[in-house]
């Protein structure tokens, strides 16, 4: 089936979630005018669905291949690469100095958004670019930023991170790659690199002139820890002061992981220094490599969560069209026997609505978030801190939704949907790792409870939720309501949860928190629909509000249970 961007509804959550005309009235972002915004979304929409769409099914079915040492993609990949560089989709956001175009991060997220949807596997390779240019944007070294970021930022080079060890899952801290200072010879003041990641997306493939790897690593006699971890650039190819590439670094991809999805995507395990002339450059102080990290992954779990939201968008699109096409029995009680499309039955018409309702909902959540984000770069007040706290409930509840759509899309299917040749099964199946990489959504539920519950004492996210409460008022009682059960678990967690009570509640608390912000959002799109969608939107916003924020509510008790039945059987009782 055909993908068609869905530019309306991404219009409309560009202007009314994340706020666009605002971030467009500061002089940083004043390019972004309502033409162009509208002449952006238009454009990438149509060169995703023209180009990468069509390449989605062949991805999936013929896969990455190594070969040695060198991976290559199916025909068609190159050149559609190639024609998203040359129209300079990669360099939407970036910075102009660079050669970019200096436009807000909400609309780099809505090329990331189209791609993905098109074809998830292959928009994993700029969103991991994405990822390498915030990192050198913020933490390179001028000379650095000089020599990499033009290439990075254009798409002619593209980036990765290197943070996953076979015996460093979650843990980074438990690191093993080395990093030696070199003190003599032509490559004296940088560093030699061992060591072994895995699970590195894109870590070889051959669409990039030059692939730019961001390694973690330790330096000698550094603390334990993540307090002993540092930040290295090891391009594949070595690059000359002047920029043009020298011979190969010693990198290699050594396997490729056969994965349940995202076959078109690379999942390298990725060899540093076999013959000990792994050359890297630091990239800010020795041990402060947490910091760029997470600049890293801030930037990838917002884009995560975006997948979440492209993957829902492309597997309701097929459901509706397998609904429209699809004519199987009579309608019950209807009078005439004659069979009808199945989007004609009660069940069917049940789930598409929870599919529009969970990714229309998931949609503004993101936009939100990606507006806050402006904000932040913008030195608004709060915005930071408020952007700090949505990225987890994009990351985790926006791949939720990706998984639980996808899966609904499969059961719309039926019979059908399990059995590869309708493509539902992909859907599901490219889904599936989104909660997992990037920090699982368990983390996420965590780092919401922990560190993000703890800014200015509780008062960052208690304000988020009073702002979801006084905008849902007495129209939405029900989400009115959702968000003081937010609030009232909040102020428990701060006052009255230990540690292991806040962890047992977090995944819950975490969801409350989701729906509500999206559900708010999503009310605040009602009055600002026009055309087909001031028929659809407040159809669809009060399904949101009547089915998904009682679900959510129920969460409440969860939420508070504290961990003393998690611990009711000890470990062998449990998992013996």
């Amino acid at each position: 089936m055909e993908f068609t961007a869905p530019t309306a509804e991404q219009v409309l959550a560009i202007k009314v979630n994340a706020g666009i005309d605002e971030i467009a009235a500061h002089e940083r972002f004043a390019a972004a005018s309502p033409d162009l915004v509208e002449a952006i979304v238009e454009g990438i929409g149509a060169f995703a669905s023209g180009e990468w769409a069509p390449l989605n099914r062949v991805g999936d079915v013929e896969g990455a291949v190594l070969a040695n040492g060198t991976v290559t993609l199916p025909a068609g990949f190159a050149e559609a690469y190639r024609g998203y560089v040359e129209q300079g989709w990669n360099a939407i956001s970036g910075d102009a100095e660079f050669g970019g175009q200096g436009l807000p991060f909400t609309l780099s997220a809505n090329v990331i958004e189209n791609l993905g949807a098109a074809n998830m596997a292959f928009g994993l390779l700029p969103m991991l670019t994405v990822g390498a240019i915030e990192a050198l944007t913020h933490h390179g070294s001028p000379a650095q930023k000089a020599l990499y970021l033009e290439k990075l930022i254009s798409g002619e080079w593209s980036g990765t991170m290197n943070l996953t060890e076979p015996q460093a899952g979650s843990d980074v801290g438990a690191l093993r790659t080395t990093a030696t200072p070199i003190t003599e010879g032509e490559h004296a003041g940088r560093y030699r690199i061992k060591g072994t990641k895995i699970y590195i997306t894109w870590g070889e493939h051959d669409l990039a002139g030059n692939i730019v790897h961001l390694v973690l690593a330790r330096t000698p006699g550094a603390p334990e820890g993540t307090r002993g971890i540092s930040l290295f650039i090891v391009p594949k190819f070595h690059v000359a002061a002047d920029g043009t590439l020298g011979g190969r670094n010693d990198v290699r991809c050594v396997s490729i992981e056969h994965k349940l999805g995202i076959n078109a995507s690379p999942t390298c395990v990725m060899s540093f220094g076999d013959n000990d002339e792994c050359i890297g450059e630091l990239v800010g102080a020795e041990n402060a490599g947490l910091k760029a990290m997470f600049t890293m992954m801030n930037s990838a779990r917002i884009n995560v969560g975006n997948q979440g939201v492209q993957i829902a968008e492309r597997a309701l699109q097929q459901a509706q069209y397998y609904a429209r096409e699809r004519v199987q029995s009579a309608r019950a009680g209807s009078p005439d026997k004659a069979p009808v499309a199945i989007v004609e039955h009660p069940d069917v018409r049940r789930m598409l609505l929870r599919m529009r309702a969970l990714t229309e909902g998931a949609r503004a959540l993101l936009y939100y978030t990606a507006g806050q984000v402006d904000r932040g770069t913008l030195g608004l007040p709060g915005a930071q801190a408020r952007a700090d706290c949505l990225v987890p409930m994009i990351k985790a509840w926006g791949t939720d939704i990706g998984c639980e759509v996808a899966s609904i899309g499969v059961q719309i299917h039926g019979g059908m949907g399990f059995v590869e040749e309708t493509g539902a099964a992909q859907h599901y199946r490219d889904a599936r790792i989104t909660p997992i990489y990037e920090g699982t959504n368990g983390i996420q539920a965590a780092d919401l409870v922990t560190r993000k519950l703890g800014y200015e004492g509780g008062d960052v996210l208690i304000a988020l939720l009073a702002d979801v409460a006084a905008g849902a008022g007495d129209a939405a009682p029900a989400l009115k309501a959702l968000a003081e059960d937010c609030i009232a678990v909040a102020r428990w967690m701060i006052s009255d949860a230990s540690l292991d009570d806040k962890l047992a509640g977090s995944v819950a608390f975490c969801t409350m928190c989701s729906v509500a912000v999206a559900g708010w959002q999503l009310l605040r799109q009602v009055d600002a629909a026009e055309g087909a969608l001031a028929v659809t939107k407040p159809v669809i916003a009060r399904y949101f509000v009547e089915h998904i924020v009682p679900e959510a509510r129920g969460l409440k008790a969860a939420a508070t249970a504290g961990a003393d039945l998690l611990y009711a059987l000890d470990a062998a009782a449990l998992a013996g």
